[in-house]
């Protein structure tokens, strides 16, 4: 009973909020965010278009050329700082679940313009069986919802599943994560689409997409966007 009504007092909140999601100032616009904490997203630096990390040159970074991740682009247009940081943290793990469609709101008005091709279909990175149990929601699901809706694209939910219940990537070193999700998805089910978006919340290293996107290259997809709120 506690859990049902901490869910229908996000609803309630939801529903009828017009504050600031953030700061608690009144809110004008259709977003849950008033005109200053729009105005301070945090907007990463130039980034190499294909893993979406740092990279001022023009082109793809060093690393995408040497060793190019079997995604094809990325799409992350905010930096995961204050206030992108709360607003993921609240939704993740204290299941302010009003929240994703404010961030998959957040992410269509800073994106939709450059999204010209739509993908055939849509699909969030999968959560062990036993993470979903204990956290009861996967956050990159719930983040494509809205996303979806407002596209008019389908939500792929069985194709790919998680094999393993890895470590949570940004408890690792940076050298350990390549290996802590290693062989952790697995394709259940035939994919029939040749262009699918991977939609994440937050891209760290981009070992844990690319993990996934080289399962769906070997079922038979060609292009893979990822998709991701924030980009450390």
């Amino acid at each position: 009973m506690p859990r049902i009504d901490h869910c229908v007092k996000n609803v309630l909140e939801w529903l009828y909020s017009t504050q600031c999601a953030v700061c608690i100032d009144p809110v004008e616009g259709p977003l849950a965010l008033c005109s200053d904490c729009i105005g301070d997203l945090p907007r990463p630096s130039p980034q190499c278009p294909r893993c979406g990390g740092r990279y001022p040159g023009i082109g793809l970074c060093g690393q995408c050329q040497h060793h190019p991740p079997a995604f094809d682009v990325t799409i992350a247009p905010l930096a995961y700082r204050p206030p992108v940081d709360y607003l993921i943290h609240e939704f993740k793990y204290r299941r302010r679940m009003q929240h994703a469609r404010l961030l998959g709101e957040l992410f269509l008005s800073e994106v939709g313009p450059r999204i010209t091709i739509l993908p055939d279909v849509i699909i969030p990175v999968p959560l062990h069986r036993s993470r979903l149990r204990r956290r009861g929601f996967n956050q990159s699901m719930e983040l494509a919802r809205p996303i979806a809706r407002s596209l008019g694209i389908r939500i792929e939910r069985r194709a790919a599943i998680r094999t393993r219940d890895t470590r949570p990537q940004a408890e690792l070193p940076i050298k350990q994560r390549r290996q802590n999700i290693r062989d952790a998805f697995a394709m259940r089910s035939p994919i029939v689409y040749r262009h699918v978006a991977i939609v994440d919340d937050v891209m760290t290293s981009g070992h844990t997409v690319s993990q996934l996107a080289q399962c769906l290259k070997y079922a038979g997809v060609e292009h893979i966007q990822v998709w991701a709120l924030a980009r450390t």
